[in-house]
């Protein structure tokens, strides 16, 4: 297994981050089946006033950037995350294109 973190800010307008937690509550059953295929085994999006914070767990063999081949699978991700765009706000000092910002992870539990 793997694990990932990454942040990203949703704009600052209590509306909006109630329409994209509402989204998320109602994910699109195309987006949830390209996540699994991807080789995500667990995803959690933690909100803190426009802040976000997502960890994932993956499969040994994932690689970022890995996606579903089933067409549809990449054509309702890539409406999905159209819509998502509307929300959100890229980290200040992200590379152009790039959305959620990764972490580096510095402390893990189970091998301290």
């Amino acid at each position: 297994m793997k694990c990932f973190a990454s942040e990203l800010n949703l704009k600052d307008d209590p509306e909006l981050i109630e329409q994209y937690k509402e989204h998320h509550r109602n994910v699109w059953p195309e987006v949830l089946a390209g996540i699994r295929d991807s080789g995500i085994t667990r995803m959690k999006i933690f909100l803190k006033g426009s802040h976000m914070f997502m960890y994932c767990e993956t499969r040994d063999d994932f690689s970022p950037g890995n996606s579903s081949k089933d067409p549809i699978q990449v054509r309702k991700n890539d409406e999905w995350q159209e819509l998502m765009h509307k929300f959100q706000e890229q980290l200040p000092g992200s590379p152009s294109g790039e959305w959620w910002g990764p972490m580096e992870e510095v402390f893990d539990l189970e091998t301290a």
